[in-house]
């Protein structure tokens, strides 16, 4: 998260909170630090009003504002307010003081057996409640994981959609995410076949990072990267996670939908696999992933020029072959928004500009039509 003052153009107020610091950005608009008449923090993503014209954009925003209305849960960033209407519209939900999973893991490295063992099985609970109100949250990743001072919990839900598809933000063949961590079916663009089984893919993938630092698959050009996903014939490289976690990872990572198991069984898997209680393993998570963590300045006390530094920002690459686009933004370091992105290894962050850079020759339109014509014969599901 990063923490800076606010500039005169942003807003001094959305709706009853007043803003008092930008503590993150991204492709949609930015995230300040808000306020309310009773001093109460909240997390406040405000719309860009150059973005505004976009109609998808405005439907993802106001997506995002009914998911986090219909989600109950401890484990789910909750929802405080939000005004459509307002030029330019605003979303509220709770202020998670902490880092994400992912900038824990760059700036500490890996967890032991034991924690990712717990974060999986409290990461199944919101994802359950995720699911329970009729949603995909389809862009889980570990930028999508705040680690604060009551455990891990999801926010994001700018990709979620309906488990029933009575909503489509996507054009037929079109595809949005975060590769390295959607499932072989989004990749393939087939977004009125998700079932809750690409969250566990999902959640696979993120525990597999926990515990190695590493991806799936090899970081490279996004077009290389997704059509690895759906090709049956590349399955995904789990040789760095730890045995007793590697079985289990690799069902949640399988190629067929239909052989990954429930979130129910996920988490009971793992609560077996603890060493020690499962209270003394939740304190011992918070312990390493939020030992009492810099809260934001107070109001008044962060000049214009001065910036509190935590982790820092990623790189996104967004890709939407709905549209033929290929592109970049900045990540939203406090993650309240959403964002399409290829994570690149944490050693090398160099990667991330070349990356960038390849991305805006590549045009992967063409991935769709011939994944789905080369697999369709092959595909298990």
């Amino acid at each position: 998260m990063m923490v800076s003052a606010l500039q005169p153009s942003d807003p001094p107020q959305a709706g009853p909170y007043r803003l008092v610091h930008r503590i993150g950005s991204g492709g949609m608009g930015r995230v300040y630090l808000g306020v309310s008449p009773t001093a109460e923090k909240v997390a406040v993503k405000v719309v860009r009003s150059d973005v505004l014209p976009d109609e998808m954009i405005r439907a993802r925003f106001a997506g995002e504002v009914d998911s986090l209305r219909m989600v109950f849960g401890s484990r789910v960033a909750r929802f405080e307010g939000a005004d459509l209407e307002h030029h330019p519209p605003w979303l509220a939900v709770e202020y998670v003081p902490g880092r994400t999973l992912a900038q824990h893991i760059e700036l500490h490295g890996p967890l032991g057996v034991d924690l990712v063992a717990i974060l999986a099985a409290m990461l199944c609970e919101g994802l359950a409640k995720v699911h329970e109100a009729g949603l995909l949250h389809r862009d889980l990743k570990p930028q999508n994981i705040m680690l604060g001072p009551d455990g891990p919990k999801i926010v994001d839900f700018g990709l979620a959609k309906l488990a029933e598809g009575r909503t489509q933000l996507t054009a037929p063949g079109g595809i949005v995410g975060t590769i390295a961590y959607m499932p072989p079916e989004q990749a393939r663009g087939e977004t009125d076949r998700l079932t809750t089984a690409a969250d566990v893919y999902a959640l696979g993938a993120t525990l597999a990072h926990a515990a190695t630092g590493g991806l799936l698959y090899p970081a490279g050009a996004p077009a290389a990267v997704l059509y690895a996903v759906g090709n049956p014939a590349t399955p995904p490289d789990l040789s760095a996670v730890p045995g007793p976690l590697a079985p289990l990872v690799a069902a949640m990572v399988a190629f067929d939908p239909s052989a990954r198991p429930s979130l129910a069984a996920v988490g009971e898997a793992m609560l077996g696999m603890l060493s020690a209680p499962v209270a003394a393993m939740r304190e011992r998570l918070v312990a390493l992933t939020y030992p009492g963590h810099t809260q934001p300045p107070e109001p008044g006390q962060l000049s214009e020029s001065s910036t509190v530094v935590l982790p820092g920002p990623s790189v996104d690459l967004v890709i939407d072959s709905s549209t033929d686009a290929v592109g970049e933004e900045p990540a939203d370091g406090a993650k309240a928004s959403t964002s399409e992105n290829l994570p690149m290894p944490r050693p090398e962050p160099a990667a991330h500009r070349a990356a960038g850079a390849a991305a805006d020759a590549v045009d992967v339109s063409w991935l769709v039509g011939e994944l789905r014509a080369e697999y369709a014969r092959d595909a298990p599901f």
